[in-house]
């Protein structure tokens, strides 16, 4: 077995519902069952997700406020007055300043625009940047992606004689500041009927209203600010990002293009996942470690050679940023890992550090969730004013934004919503903060809210998928939050090929077909940091796996690929490791691995079997990595080592099956006992009495064994291999240990000699006996037969004599009575 990283919820469509939809729009089958599965039944609903165009979208009058900031601007641009636009430093709030550059040029205005310096003025409007603006004869800010919580700040523009226009997105506080006009879609009393809008989208139904019609050369700024900012690519969103897609693939925005070519990227080429993994991250880069005013510039030049200089500048901070994460990251790691050998792995997890750069912490956050799935704060120290400013990132079932609510005593600022929050505090209070959440966390969390769920739509076969298929899915797109990439999970696949790949080996890369057809075409799924899968699966598993269909393109050759999310063995693993040469060295690998386990793994300390009584040399000397047991004749199993008892066979995940069973019987008794295993590993390695084992001993060396006995009165000996008496008694019948150990017992049985203190006497008796009564003598004889039968199968008739052969308490029994 494999656990899965995460919970699958797997979705069901409705067959008659899907049937109807795909007779009356004509679609193919696989669209029609997505549809149905997000909740589309309807025919007009769905022809409207499907080709919904501007006609679908809002007046932009509906925003309440949009006359007053129209009348308002088109005086500005009457009058001469200077506008200045006033941004924010992310993603959204770079496109929608870029979109209002646009605008306003095409206007005639006269304008700059502004946007603070995250470090150094942190988020929103602030009065050192308006008393600025005041000087330079600003008579207007139009803000942008910001704005309706400043209640301060806009009565000091006020003050100052600077009419606001707030056009924003955020959730707004209950005291509103009295700008000259607020624009959001949340503002209590707005009609408008779409409240998803990102701050660009909001800066795009503004440049409507402007200029009377749907704005489309400025769509594809508006796509890049609402994916990025992970708005819902539903409604209205999902309208502009498709247009602004459209758009930017016949873009002549030199600054597009040139972030698209430096990403690796061809234009006509790009979709919205293109834009949430290369754009945004190069465009919020130069926000978070120097100033957005790059990303701006690169989006408004008008000079082809200018764009390619700070393309190649995002690109470079993008690197760096990423160096600055990883480092921030594994430090994070660490710190809790250190906490979690100590005391166990908190219920919420709240990491600071003065070193960390505050533009990359929410980042961070997203990794440490991802890597232990608690809710996690990371927070940067101001070594000089003892100031802590931190990023959260929550899990389902716990509301980041509630949690920071319940310690806003101990805050100096804090902002956000469930998934996602913000906060400043001081240095002091971190301890209590971290106790805090804890506490929450307990309070609210079960222990299943700690599992991560994935969701996928439908279980399919792979002779669902085509390329024509896979093209169709193409349909339902632009993909994001809301509507996110059709996910699928695929059943009984079995692996013709595995293999790691990348730079650094941490991609994995599977060849898989249908396990009831091995002359069926196979598929590539590719793991994405997925490598360590790689150990956890046995090449003879059959598998599922979860994950998104794509087309890989080689060569000209053009192929269905999975890219792979999650994998899961439902069935006891067998891994065949026979034919190692040593397999202590296998024991020790699987012991490494088992102490670092895959995620979702919960791995006991392995059971190593010998099968047989003798323990082999390389397991002579202790160790606590492993519970070592003995397995004798009849499959009765007893504990060779301090930690073996200490538990019990029936706990182990993982069973290493060092030596070959002497009987069938044995194994079938190994996989009785061990009921909890998820994985077998066979070595079946040669241990001295393995090898003794395949000699079977003729009626002369029983004669010799037997006089030996009579002949032989020692005081004190051990009876073992090793022992003096048979070491004694194996010189006097030239004979190996093994082999006279062996005869000693097969007489043993038969009660032709008992022992006698250390050693043996013989017991009088009249009566004759046969060797075949012995088991022992019996199971012997069969040897050769069980080494053919286990040695020289494969590797799945293997896990099936083990697993599937007769009960123990039946073909045992009847022998021994």
């Amino acid at each position: 077995m494999l656990q899965a990283k995460a919970r699958w919820n797997i979705g069901a469509a409705d067959g008659n519902a899907a049937e109807r939809l795909a007779e009356e729009l004509n679609l193919p089958p696989i669209i029609s069952r997505l549809l149905v599965v997000r909740g589309i039944t309807d025919s007009t609903q769905a022809a409207h997700f499907l080709n919904g165009g501007t006609d679908q979208t809002y007046d932009p009058f509906l925003l309440d406020g949009m006359e007053q900031a129209v009348e308002r601007i088109r005086k500005a641009i009457d009058t001469g007055e200077h506008i200045r636009i006033y941004g924010d430093y992310d993603a959204d709030g770079v496109s929608s300043t870029t979109l209002m550059v646009h605008l306003l040029r095409q206007l005639g205005c006269t304008f700059d625009y502004y946007i603070p310096h995250r470090v150094h003025e942190g988020y929103g409007l602030n009065t050192a940047a308006l008393d600025a603006a005041k000087e330079q004869g600003v008579g207007l800010i139009v803000t942008v992606d910001t704005g309706i919580s400043a209640v301060k700040e806009i009565a000091h523009a006020n003050a100052l004689g600077i009419d606001v226009i707030v056009t924003d997105h955020h959730e707004p506080p209950e005291v509103l500041p009295e700008a000259y006009v607020l624009i959001n879609p949340k503002k209590p009393g707005c009609p408008y009927p779409y409240k998803q809008l990102a701050g660009v989208g909001v800066a795009l139904k503004l440049a409507q209203a402007l200029l009377g019609r749907w704005p489309e050369e400025l769509l594809e700024f508006a796509a890049i600010g609402t994916v990025a900012d992970l708005m819902l690519l539903t409604d209205e969103n999902r309208i502009i990002v498709k247009q602004g897609l459209e758009r930017m693939r016949s873009t002549s925005n030199y600054g597009i293009r040139s972030l698209l070519e430096i990403a690796g990227i061809p234009v006509r080429e790009v979709t919205s996942t293109h834009i949430g993994f290369a754009l945004a991250p190069r465009i919020n880069a130069s926000g978070r470690l120097l100033s957005a005013d790059t990303a701006v510039r690169l989006l408004t030049t008008t000079s082809e050679q200018e764009a390619d200089q700070l393309a190649f500048e995002l690109d470079q901070l993008n690197k760096e940023r990423q160096r600055i994460v990883d480092e921030m990251a594994k430090q994070a790691v660490d710190m809790v890992e250190k906490r979690k050998a100590s005391g166990g792995l908190p219920d919420a997890i709240v990491l600071a550090h003065e070193e960390w750069n505050v533009g990359v912490i929410g980042i961070v956050a997203s990794k440490i969730v991802d890597r232990f799935y608690r809710p996690t704060i990371i927070l940067g120290i101001d070594p000089e004013t003892g100031m802590a400013k931190g990023s959260a990132r929550s899990i389902a079932g716990f509301d980041m934004y509630r949690a920071l609510t319940h310690c806003s005593d101990i805050m100096d600022h804090y902002g956000g919503h469930p998934m996602a929050a913000g906060m400043t505090l001081a240095r002091a209070h971190l301890p209590e903060l971290g106790l805090r959440l804890e506490q929450l966390a307990k309070e609210w969390l079960t222990p299943d809210d700690y599992i991560p769920q994935l969701d996928a739509d439908l279980v399919c076969d792979f002779s669902d998928v085509t390329l024509e298929s896979i093209g169709q899915l193409e349909r339902l797109g632009p993909f994001g939050m809301g509507n996110p990439s059709p996910r699928f999970v695929f059943g009984d696949l079995a692996l013709n090929d595995m293999r790691t790949m990348g730079k650094e080996q941490q991609h994995l890369k599977l060849s898989l077909r249908s396990a009831q057809d091995e002359t069926a075409a196979a598929m590539d799924g590719v793991g994405f940091g997925k490598a360590s899968l790689a150990e956890w699966i046995s090449p003879s598993a059959q598998l599922e796996v979860l994950g998104e269909l794509s087309i890989n393109e080689w060569n000209g050759v053009r192929r269905p690929q999975i890219m792979i999310q999650d994998v899961r063995v439902p069935e006891i693993q067998l891994f065949d490791w026979r034919g190692a040469p040593k397999p202590e060295k296998k024991l020790a690998e699987l012991c490494e691995r088992l102490e670092r386990p895959h995620a979702g793994q919960h791995s006991s300390l392995p059971a190593v079997i010998v099968f047989g009584e003798a323990i082999p040399a390389p397991l002579q000397s202790p160790s606590d990595r492993y519970t070592l047991w003995c397995a004798d004749i009849h499959g009765r199993f007893r504990p060779a080592n301090e930690r073996a008892g200490l538990t019990a066979l029936s706990e182990a995940s993982d069973v290493f099956m060092y030596s070959l069973p002497q009987r069938m019987e044995q194994l079938h008794a190994l996989a009785a006992e061990a009921s909890s295993t998820q994985r077998y590993y066979a070595a079946f390695g040669g241990t001295e009495e393995d090898k003794q084992g395949s000699i079977m001993p003729g009626r002369e060396m029983f004669k010799a064994v037997y006089g030996a006995v009579m002949a032989l009165r020692p005081e004190a000996a051990n009876r073992s291999a090793g022992g003096q008496v048979v070491q004694a008694i194996a010189r006097r019948c030239a004979l190996s240990p093994h082999l006279a150990l062996f005869i000693l017992d097969v007489f043993t049985e038969l009660g032709l000699i008992e022992p006698e203190g250390e050693g043996y006497r013989v017991v009088p008796s009249s009566e004759k006996k046969d060797l075949s009564a012995s088991l022992l003598y019996r199971s012997r004889s069969k040897r050769p037969d069980v080494e053919q039968e286990l040695l020289y199968c494969s590797a799945k008739e293997l896990r099936s004599k083990l697993l599937k052969g007769p009960g123990p308490n039946h073909s045992m029994m009847e022998e021994i009575v």
